[in-house]
């Protein structure tokens, strides 16, 4: 499933999870809160994403849909800064999309005008939404990727890299989708993300639990292994529920996409 979300801007936060192990201390030997001790060590080391929104909207108060651009569009992006392997890396990740969009990317460097302005600026990776990248004036970046370097395997080039390409083309969170029933465990996804991330109850409820409406979004069928969706521990799920680390574009991904930018 893939849909449009309102004015906001997807921020991989610059805080990575603790690496703790399961003994139950932390490296500082510290005692392990009970909601991270119960995570395995490969979830407590997560990057997630942040919703924030342009200066002057409101959450959720546009209509998704119109986040869209017009189909057929050539979207000029600028790579300013990097490295040439990780920008040539990011290139050939994003151009995934281009296989079943009919939408292009025209990759350019140092162009403060380009309609899509990257960035690598350590600390988080995030995109804003499809059109939203017209409310951020004087040559701001749109997009950042906060952790990549010369040494990242493609497996996370390939998961960042297609995830944010995916926000610059409207595309927003598949655990938000309008038919998702994930069983959030709340309290304990509560504690954990306040634990990790320093979130409020507030941020966790719009950046998790809050969904959109079929009115609002395009949409086809919920689809876990959507590239565009968070990865969910069984731990902070009611029952057996999980998402692990979607890499790669899923099947519904592609024909989705395809959909709307129909070729």
């Amino acid at each position: 499933m893939k849909h449009f979300k309102t004015a906001a801007l997807l921020l991989l936060t610059s805080s990575v999870f603790t690496a703790c192990q399961k003994t139950g201390l932390t490296e500082q030997n510290e005692p392990v809160p009970e909601t991270m001790a119960a995570i395995s060590p490969e979830f407590q080391h997560l990057k997630v994403c942040t919703e924030l929104y342009p200066e002057g909207t409101s959450p959720r108060g546009a209509t998704i849909k119109t986040k869209q651009w017009p189909n057929g569009t050539i979207l000029k992006v600028s790579l300013n800064g990097g490295t040439a392997f990780v920008r040539s890396k990011v290139i050939e990740f994003a151009r995934q999309w281009e296989t079943y969009a009919n939408i292009k990317f025209n990759f350019v460097t140092k162009d403060r005008k380009a309609t899509i302005r990257v960035t690598f600026s350590p600390g988080g990776s995030w995109s804003y939404i499809g059109t939203d990248a017209y409310a951020i004036k004087g040559g701001k970046a749109t997009m950042n990727f906060g952790w990549f370097d010369n040494a990242t395997p493609d497996e996370e080039f390939s998961r960042v890299a297609i995830h944010e390409f995916g926000h610059a083309l409207g595309m927003i969170h598949e655990h938000q989708h309008p038919l998702a029933d994930i069983p959030w465990d709340k309290p304990k996804v509560y504690e954990y993300y306040k634990q990790t991330q320093g979130w409020t109850t507030q941020q966790v409820d719009v950046n998790l639990f809050q969904k959109y409406s079929t009115s609002q979004t395009n949409f086809s069928a919920y689809d876990k292994t959507s590239i565009m969706h968070y990865p969910v521990e069984e731990e902070l799920t009611i029952g057996n529920f999980s998402v692990g680390w979607n890499t790669v574009l899923s099947s519904t991904d592609k024909s989705f996409i395809g959909a709307v930018y129909p070729k």
